[in-house]
Parts: structure tokens; C-alpha cells; sequence
């Protein structure tokens, strides 16, 4: 994600409470992050990476991701 030109077309609204607020923004502050918006994508970068997800590889088309056969290559990080 990091370091790509992309559009950003799809919008997201993400209600908090004021503790949860301060808490992302004193982390924002802490990691010098641009905005808000930025450290919200970083954080949720982290957490799907923790998660064993990563980036998509925009690269596959929709015959990668099959049911049957060795190893699918759209599910390979999805374990």
C-alpha cells in the first residue's frame, strides 16, 4: 500500500468515542503520521497484516483463487 499512487474512491465512516480519538491520535503524533486518515490505514495495514493478510497481489485474476489443486496462489497469505 505504502509508497503507491492510488485513488482513493471508496469512502468509509467509522464512528468513535472520544478516548478511542485521542488514543489513535496521540499514536498518530508519536509516529509523526500526516493525518488521521493516514494513521487509521496504517493501524488497520498493521492489524490485517497481524492477522496473516496482506496486500493483494492486483496481479492475480479470478481463475487464481480455485477450490481444488495444489496451492492457491490468491490464498496463499490467507493462513
Amino acid at each position: 500500500m505504502a509508497g503507491q499512487n492510488r485513488t482513493r474512491g471508496e469512502r468509509i465512516q467509522l464512528m468513535l468515542d472520544r478516548p478511542e480519538v485521542d488514543l489513535i491520535d496521540e499514536w498518530r503524533h508519536a509516529k509523526r503520521m500526516p493525518s488521521r486518515a493516514a494513521a487509521l490505514r496504517e493501524l488497520i495495514r498493521r492489524g490485517l497484516e497481524a492477522e496473516g493478510f496482506s496486500e493483494p497481489d492486483f496481479r492475480l485474476k479470478s481463475k487464481d483463487f480455485g477450490v481444488s489443486g495444489t496451492e492457491d496462489a490468491g490464498r496463499a497469505n490467507v493462513e
